[in-house]
């Protein structure tokens, strides 16, 4: 795949991530819209290969982040919070144990 079509990828991600990530939250889509517009525009013009790739992996572990550590928290009450969980951030939970399971 080509830089070009790379960078484009990521940017499409990115937005993608961030509709799934802060959904309702209007406030929160606004900013992180005009946050990946704004670094995408200014480095626009560079050239160096090295540097893309560099701003690629950067794109990339920026969308991993808000994919997996970014929750949506809401305030119900004065001490009270709703936490709105995506289906991609639970996973099963296995209790831990000292002894290594048998294979059956």
């Amino acid at each position: 795949m080509g830089t070009r079509l790379k960078v484009l990828s990521v940017f499409k991600t990115l937005h993608r991530t961030r509709m799934e990530v802060f959904r309702n939250d209007d406030r929160a889509l606004t900013a992180a819209r005009l946050k990946i517009n704004e670094e995408f525009k200014k480095n626009k013009n560079e050239t160096s290969e090295e540097n893309v790739q560099k701003m690629i992996k950067m794109g990339t572990d920026v969308e991993a982040v808000l994919r997996y550590m970014v929750l949506q928290v809401e305030h119900t009450g004065e001490d009270k919070l709703l936490l709105q969980p995506r289906k991609d951030l639970l996973q099963e939970n296995v209790p831990y144990s000292d002894q290594p399971r048998k294979k059956s």
